[in-house]
Protein backbone atom coordinates (compact mmCIF):
# COMPACT_ATOMS: atom_id res chain seq x y z
CA UNK A 1 0.00 0.00 0.00
CA UNK A 2 1.38 3.45 -0.92
CA UNK A 3 1.96 5.65 1.66
CA UNK A 4 0.32 9.13 2.08
CA UNK A 5 2.47 12.39 2.75
CA UNK A 6 1.93 14.21 5.16
CA UNK A 7 2.31 17.50 2.65
CA UNK A 8 -0.47 15.83 0.67
CA UNK A 9 -2.39 15.02 4.27
CA UNK A 10 -2.36 18.50 5.09
CA UNK A 11 -3.38 19.76 1.69
CA UNK A 12 -6.30 17.46 1.50
CA UNK A 13 -7.76 18.88 5.04
CA UNK A 14 -7.59 22.48 2.88
CA UNK A 15 -10.12 20.75 0.43
CA UNK A 16 -13.67 20.61 1.40
CA UNK A 17 -16.59 17.82 0.54
CA UNK A 18 -18.45 20.32 -1.71
CA UNK A 19 -18.88 21.65 -5.10
CA UNK A 20 -16.79 24.79 -5.70
CA UNK A 21 -16.73 27.81 -7.94
CA UNK A 22 -14.39 27.26 -10.85
CA UNK A 23 -12.54 30.53 -9.55
CA UNK A 24 -12.82 29.60 -5.65
CA UNK A 25 -11.04 26.17 -6.69
CA UNK A 26 -8.48 27.63 -9.15
CA UNK A 27 -7.44 29.88 -5.85
CA UNK A 28 -7.70 27.03 -3.86
CA UNK A 29 -5.62 24.89 -5.98
CA UNK A 30 -2.85 27.82 -6.16
CA UNK A 31 -2.90 28.04 -2.58
CA UNK A 32 -2.23 24.39 -1.71
CA UNK A 33 0.28 23.65 -4.04
CA UNK A 34 3.62 22.95 -1.98
CA UNK A 35 5.64 20.68 -3.97
CA UNK A 36 9.22 21.69 -4.38
CA UNK A 37 8.59 22.25 -8.14
CA UNK A 38 6.47 24.10 -10.66
CA UNK A 39 3.28 21.51 -10.74
CA UNK A 40 1.48 20.97 -13.96
CA UNK A 41 -2.61 21.81 -13.40
CA UNK A 42 -4.80 19.49 -15.03
CA UNK A 43 -8.62 19.05 -15.48
CA UNK A 44 -10.19 15.22 -14.87
CA UNK A 45 -13.35 15.49 -16.31
CA UNK A 46 -15.94 12.29 -16.61
CA UNK A 47 -18.15 12.34 -19.19
CA UNK A 48 -21.55 10.15 -20.14
CA UNK A 49 -20.03 8.71 -22.43
CA UNK A 50 -19.54 4.83 -23.47
CA UNK A 51 -16.45 4.79 -25.82
CA UNK A 52 -16.84 1.29 -26.74
CA UNK A 53 -19.53 2.59 -29.42
CA UNK A 54 -17.82 4.61 -32.84
CA UNK A 55 -20.75 7.57 -31.83
CA UNK A 56 -19.32 8.06 -28.37
CA UNK A 57 -15.75 8.93 -29.07
CA UNK A 58 -14.18 12.09 -28.15
CA UNK A 59 -11.13 13.37 -29.34
CA UNK A 60 -9.81 16.97 -30.39
CA UNK A 61 -7.51 19.98 -29.99
CA UNK A 62 -7.93 23.01 -28.63
CA UNK A 63 -5.45 25.88 -28.55
CA UNK A 64 -5.09 27.63 -24.76
CA UNK A 65 -5.07 30.92 -25.19
CA UNK A 66 -2.39 31.44 -22.00
CA UNK A 67 -0.31 27.88 -23.12
CA UNK A 68 0.55 25.67 -21.20
CA UNK A 69 3.57 26.63 -19.60
CA UNK A 70 6.22 23.87 -21.06
CA UNK A 71 8.56 24.53 -23.97
CA UNK A 72 6.72 22.10 -26.44
CA UNK A 73 9.41 20.13 -28.39
CA UNK A 74 8.54 19.60 -32.08
CA UNK A 75 9.88 17.37 -34.49
CA UNK A 76 8.73 17.39 -37.85
CA UNK A 77 8.64 14.93 -40.77
CA UNK A 78 8.21 16.10 -44.34
CA UNK A 79 10.04 16.96 -47.67
CA UNK A 80 11.24 19.46 -49.68
CA UNK A 81 9.90 23.12 -48.83
CA UNK A 82 8.32 21.59 -45.74
CA UNK A 83 11.34 21.52 -43.90
CA UNK A 84 12.34 24.75 -44.62
CA UNK A 85 8.92 26.19 -43.76
CA UNK A 86 8.50 24.14 -40.55
CA UNK A 87 11.87 25.78 -39.46
CA UNK A 88 10.47 29.28 -40.37
CA UNK A 89 7.56 28.58 -37.69
CA UNK A 90 9.74 27.26 -34.92
CA UNK A 91 10.23 23.37 -35.19
CA UNK A 92 13.08 22.00 -33.11
CA UNK A 93 14.01 19.32 -35.03
CA UNK A 94 12.86 18.75 -39.36
CA UNK A 95 14.19 15.68 -41.34
CA UNK A 96 12.66 12.78 -44.03
CA UNK A 97 13.77 9.12 -43.28
CA UNK A 98 16.78 10.03 -40.94
CA UNK A 99 14.36 11.11 -38.37
CA UNK A 100 12.22 7.99 -38.98
CA UNK A 101 15.39 5.60 -38.58
CA UNK A 102 16.18 7.96 -35.46
CA UNK A 103 12.72 7.17 -34.11
CA UNK A 104 12.95 3.38 -34.96
CA UNK A 105 16.34 3.19 -33.17
CA UNK A 106 15.24 5.05 -29.97
CA UNK A 107 14.95 8.48 -30.10
CA UNK A 108 12.23 9.91 -28.51
CA UNK A 109 13.40 13.01 -26.85
CA UNK A 110 10.00 15.17 -28.47
CA UNK A 111 6.47 16.47 -27.29
CA UNK A 112 4.91 16.32 -31.12
CA UNK A 113 6.07 14.50 -34.16
CA UNK A 114 3.80 16.18 -36.98
CA UNK A 115 4.04 14.96 -40.26
CA UNK A 116 3.09 15.48 -43.69
CA UNK A 117 0.39 12.68 -45.35
CA UNK A 118 3.10 11.77 -48.03
CA UNK A 119 5.60 10.56 -45.32
CA UNK A 120 2.72 8.56 -42.94
CA UNK A 121 3.60 5.25 -45.24
CA UNK A 122 6.74 5.38 -43.82
CA UNK A 123 6.45 6.37 -40.78
CA UNK A 124 3.42 3.27 -40.44
CA UNK A 125 6.13 0.96 -38.97
CA UNK A 126 6.37 2.98 -36.20
CA UNK A 127 3.39 2.58 -34.72
CA UNK A 128 4.38 0.35 -31.67
CA UNK A 129 7.05 2.67 -30.74
CA UNK A 130 5.21 5.88 -31.05
CA UNK A 131 1.47 4.55 -30.40
CA UNK A 132 1.80 3.75 -26.81
CA UNK A 133 3.46 7.10 -26.08
CA UNK A 134 0.60 9.08 -27.99
CA UNK A 135 3.45 10.07 -30.34
CA UNK A 136 1.97 9.24 -33.26
CA UNK A 137 0.82 11.56 -36.03
CA UNK A 138 -3.14 11.89 -37.04
CA UNK A 139 -5.12 14.06 -38.67
CA UNK A 140 -7.61 14.02 -35.63
CA UNK A 141 -4.95 15.47 -33.61
CA UNK A 142 -3.87 17.98 -35.95
CA UNK A 143 -0.25 16.31 -36.52
CA UNK A 144 -0.64 15.46 -40.09
CA UNK A 145 -1.10 18.07 -42.15
CA UNK A 146 -0.01 19.74 -45.35
CA UNK A 147 0.15 23.11 -43.75
CA UNK A 148 3.47 21.99 -41.71
CA UNK A 149 4.41 25.54 -40.36
CA UNK A 150 0.57 26.74 -38.83
CA UNK A 151 0.81 23.23 -36.92
CA UNK A 152 4.12 23.92 -35.72
CA UNK A 153 2.95 27.29 -34.67
CA UNK A 154 -0.45 26.13 -33.04
CA UNK A 155 1.50 23.42 -30.78
CA UNK A 156 4.41 26.17 -29.39
CA UNK A 157 1.42 28.31 -28.57
CA UNK A 158 -0.32 26.13 -26.23
CA UNK A 159 -2.62 23.82 -28.52
CA UNK A 160 -3.03 20.53 -27.07
CA UNK A 161 -4.97 17.47 -27.89
CA UNK A 162 -7.57 15.76 -25.39
CA UNK A 163 -8.93 11.65 -25.84
CA UNK A 164 -11.32 10.18 -23.96
CA UNK A 165 -9.92 6.93 -22.12
CA UNK A 166 -11.65 3.61 -21.91
CA UNK A 167 -13.49 4.41 -18.69
CA UNK A 168 -14.91 7.36 -20.32
CA UNK A 169 -12.67 10.25 -18.90
CA UNK A 170 -10.98 13.35 -20.01
CA UNK A 171 -7.11 13.80 -18.25
CA UNK A 172 -5.98 17.04 -19.63
CA UNK A 173 -3.40 19.67 -18.47
CA UNK A 174 -4.41 23.49 -18.67
CA UNK A 175 -1.50 25.41 -17.27
CA UNK A 176 1.11 25.17 -14.56
CA UNK A 177 0.44 26.72 -10.72
CA UNK A 178 2.59 29.59 -11.52
CA UNK A 179 -0.23 31.16 -13.61
CA UNK A 180 -2.22 33.42 -12.49
CA UNK A 181 -5.82 32.42 -11.60
CA UNK A 182 -7.52 34.76 -14.42
CA UNK A 183 -4.87 32.76 -17.24
CA UNK A 184 -5.63 29.25 -15.61
CA UNK A 185 -9.76 30.33 -15.44
CA UNK A 186 -9.32 31.54 -19.19
CA UNK A 187 -7.70 28.22 -20.03
CA UNK A 188 -10.22 25.89 -18.20
CA UNK A 189 -13.17 27.50 -19.49
CA UNK A 190 -11.90 27.34 -23.50
CA UNK A 191 -11.03 23.27 -22.76
CA UNK A 192 -14.88 23.52 -21.25
CA UNK A 193 -16.04 25.40 -24.95
CA UNK A 194 -14.18 22.74 -26.85
CA UNK A 195 -15.29 19.79 -25.39
CA UNK A 196 -18.83 21.09 -25.75
CA UNK A 197 -18.37 21.90 -29.15
CA UNK A 198 -17.17 18.22 -30.25
CA UNK A 199 -19.84 16.52 -28.36
CA UNK A 200 -19.88 13.13 -29.68
CA UNK A 201 -23.19 12.49 -32.05
CA UNK A 202 -23.96 9.62 -30.06
CA UNK A 203 -24.10 10.67 -27.00
CA UNK A 204 -27.28 10.92 -24.55
CA UNK A 205 -28.91 12.60 -21.76
CA UNK A 206 -26.16 14.39 -19.06
CA UNK A 207 -23.11 14.68 -20.86
CA UNK A 208 -20.83 16.46 -18.46
CA UNK A 209 -21.12 14.85 -15.41
CA UNK A 210 -17.91 15.64 -12.74
CA UNK A 211 -15.46 18.31 -13.35
CA UNK A 212 -12.34 17.49 -10.80
CA UNK A 213 -9.26 19.69 -11.18
CA UNK A 214 -5.74 19.12 -9.05
CA UNK A 215 -1.93 19.76 -9.37
CA UNK A 216 0.54 17.18 -10.13
CA UNK A 217 1.22 16.11 -6.28
CA UNK A 218 -1.92 18.09 -5.10
CA UNK A 219 -5.53 16.42 -3.88
CA UNK A 220 -8.29 16.18 -6.38
CA UNK A 221 -11.39 19.87 -6.41
CA UNK A 222 -14.71 19.34 -7.53
CA UNK A 223 -16.30 22.10 -9.66
CA UNK A 224 -19.69 23.05 -10.12
CA UNK A 225 -19.97 22.43 -13.82
CA UNK A 226 -22.84 25.61 -13.84
CA UNK A 227 -20.08 27.45 -12.11
CA UNK A 228 -18.36 27.81 -15.64
CA UNK A 229 -21.63 29.11 -17.48
CA UNK A 230 -21.35 26.29 -19.51
CA UNK A 231 -24.62 24.37 -20.26
CA UNK A 232 -24.61 20.98 -19.17
CA UNK A 233 -26.83 18.93 -20.97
Amino acid sequence: MSKVSRRFQFASTQVEKKLYNYIEAISLLKKIASAKFTETVEAHIVLGLDPKYADQQLRSTVILPKGIGKNIKVVVIAQGDNLAEALLFGADIVGSEDIIDQISQGFLDFDKLIATPDMMPSIAKLGRILGPRGLMPSPKAGTVTVNVGQAVKEFKLGKVEYKIDKTGILHVPFGRVNFSVDDLALNLCTLQESINKNRPSGSKGKYLKTLNICSTMGPAIQIDISSLNIQNI
